[in-house]
């Protein structure tokens, strides 16, 4: 028992159930959304602030993108739950509809797509791996989905090479941000003892 359970850590692997959330996966998922709710108001902001910068060639701006899709990497990284992706970046989707960012509800049906976008690559790794593969799928896909919603809602009207330049570059921010990044803050505060009472903090995932 004690050989399958080490065999398991050094794998990047979750043992116990995926499926049950317990109260305090709940509040830190929750704590997590809210939070970065009210950084995407911010960033949503910057967004439209900084969009003059980029007037000569607008797809460059898809390189800032990566922030959007970060809950829900992290979110199912520290939880290790199912439905985690979801359930922390549609949250956090609503909180900033909630707070007034410029694109209204809309925001909303993004968090879905985008959250559930992460969650597939989760659910296709089983719930069981959580190593940095894994966390660059799933901001990939992520960036893949917004990417899409963004071309055919927003921008259908751009030229074929200027919208590959942004679903690219927006692709690339949610690899760098979302999934990188976010495999980073869980390995650093997995250090500190504050996730202990997670998966996350118990296991860290080696490359």
């Amino acid at each position: 028992m004690t050989t399958t359970h080490s065999a398991a850590n050094d794998a990047g692997t979750q043992p116990s159930s995926a499926s049950s959330w317990r109260t305090v996966d709940v509040v830190v998922a929750s704590a997590v959304a809210v939070a970065f709710g009210v950084v995407f108001w911010a960033w949503g902001t910057l967004w439209q602030t900084a969009s003059s910068a980029f007037t000569a060639f607008p797809p460059a701006q898809g390189f800032m993108y990566g922030v959007w899709l970060a809950p829900g990497v992290l979110g199912a990284l520290l939880i290790r739950k199912r439905g985690a992706a979801i359930y922390t970046e549609l949250v956090a989707a609503v909180v900033s509809a909630l707070l007034g960012v410029a694109w209204g509800l809309n925001v909303i049906a993004y968090g879905l797509v985008e959250g559930a976008a992460a969650e597939i690559v989760f659910a296709f790794a089983l719930y069981k791996s959580w190593r940095l593969p894994v966390a660059l799928a799933a901001g990939a896909v992520a960036g893949a989905s917004a990417a899409l919603l963004d071309l055919a809602f927003y921008y259908p009207d751009w030229s074929g090479s200027w919208q590959l330049v942004y679903g690219a570059l927006i692709v690339v921010s949610s690899v760098v941000i979302a999934g990188f990044g976010s495999w980073l803050v869980v390995r650093a505060l997995a250090r500190t003892g504050v996730l202990a009472p997670f998966a996350s903090g118990r296991h860290q995932s080696r490359v």
